[in-house]
């Protein structure tokens, strides 16, 4: 007979089960760096003195997270309605295009605080635009979702890179890239935040749009937990057939979901566009896309997940900066490496752990500490 499972307490589920995933990645990814010759715990210590050991790192660490919270609460919005969707990538490609487009026409006639959300509603215009037509797809034809996102997103890159040398250039520029917004089009840094804490910070991409991450996951904790289109996300994410039978409609909630998980995608390209480079550039993404599919994996698809998650990668991405410097024999692409392990594990082998857990928390409701002393009491 088999061993009866428990379903995991809550702590459990979303702290316990990702923290034992994240252990077994570093393990494995400390195996590599051991067989490539060199210190994983020396490696370790250098990931994490560079990217939290002085207030210039903490800071990089930070800008990092922020487009990391936005994708990773696009692909998480899209998981709870049993949709993969890996357009987050094109998505943010195309939401910058909604971004420069705002500061373009209003830089010079409005201050940035004017301009700001303008530029978030193009982000977050043009990015669910760009997820609409994958959701229709899905929704209308039963065309598979992972397929057709990861199609858009070469589309996208192609798309950009078409406006961007024959349309958006200017005239006497040679770079593949818009005219330098001006202050209007310029989110503030927030370094002085850092400072407030004693942490000193010469200068670094750290912007504003931290502050829009954080209440981005907010509101979508507000939006699936707390709302009736929330529970019928959710519904149709556990059962689509339930979901049929309660009247819910599955094209209308598939395209609402894939609407919202790319308009949050749209929105990270505030971060790069108009609070770091303040222009729009071939390939400003730079793979934060596909980084929300492991933030989400990890972050259990909860925006209390997902913002530490987001965190931790922004860590390795400033952290391994640090490491491929001080480490030559270990290149930027050994955090690649971490990544696909992270994913692998809060994925693929999600499940390795889960059923012994299960079966542990179902012998320890079995038996309560000092059950047997009650016995011999009595």
């Amino acid at each position: 007979m088999s061993a009866p499972y428990a379903k995991l307490p809550a702590w459990a589920d979303y702290g316990l089960i990702p923290f034992i995933n994240l252990l077994a990645a570093f393990l494995v990814a400390g195996l590599v760096v051991l067989l490539i010759g060199e210190n994983p715990l020396r490696a370790a210590a250098i990931i994490m003195d560079g990217a939290l050991g002085y207030g210039q790192g903490v800071a990089y660490t930070l800008y990092y997270a922020t487009s990391f919270i936005f994708t990773g609460l696009a692909v998480a919005v899209a998981f709870h309605c049993s949709l993969f969707n890996i357009g987050g990538e094109g998505q943010a490609y195309v939401g910058g295009l909604g971004v420069a487009l705002a500061c373009l026409a209003f830089d010079s006639i409005l201050p940035w605080w004017l301009t700001f959300p303008i530029a978030i509603a193009g982000a977050a215009l043009f990015g669910a635009a760009w997820a609409f037509i994958p959701a229709y797809l899905q929704a209308r034809r039963g065309s598979h979702i992972v397929i057709t996102t990861i199609m858009f997103n070469f589309i996208a890159a192609s798309l950009m890179v078409y406006l961007l040398v024959n349309v958006l250039k200017p005239a006497t520029s040679q770079t593949p890239q818009t005219r330098t917004f001006l202050e209007g089009g310029q989110l503030p840094k927030l370094n002085w935040l850092l400072e407030a804490v004693g942490l000193s910070v010469r200068s670094s991409p750290f912007n504003l749009s931290f502050l829009l991450a954080l209440l981005a996951a907010f509101l979508v904790w507000v939006l699936i937990w707390r709302t009736r289109l929330g529970y019928e996300i959710r519904m149709r994410g556990h059962s689509a057939r339930a979901a049929r039978y309660a009247g819910v409609s599955e094209t209308r909630i598939i395209i609402i979901a894939m609407l919202v998980s790319g308009a949050l995608a749209g929105m990270m390209a505030l971060n790069p566009v108009m609070g770091d480079q303040n222009r729009l550039q071939i390939d400003f993404v730079t793979g934060a896309g596909f980084v929300g599919i492991a933030v989400a994996l990890m972050g259990r698809s909860h925006p209390a997940g997902i913002v530490p998650a987001a965190i931790l990668f922004g860590i390795l991405y400033q952290g391994g900066a640090e490491l491929a410097f001080e480490m030559p024999g270990i290149s930027r692409d050994m955090i690649v490496i971490i990544q696909g392990l992270v994913i692998l594990f809060a994925g693929a082998l999600e499940h390795m752990f889960r059923p012994r857990l299960q079966t542990l928390f179902a012998a320890i409701r079995r038996h309560p500490a000092g059950a047997e002393v009650r016995q011999g009491g009595a």
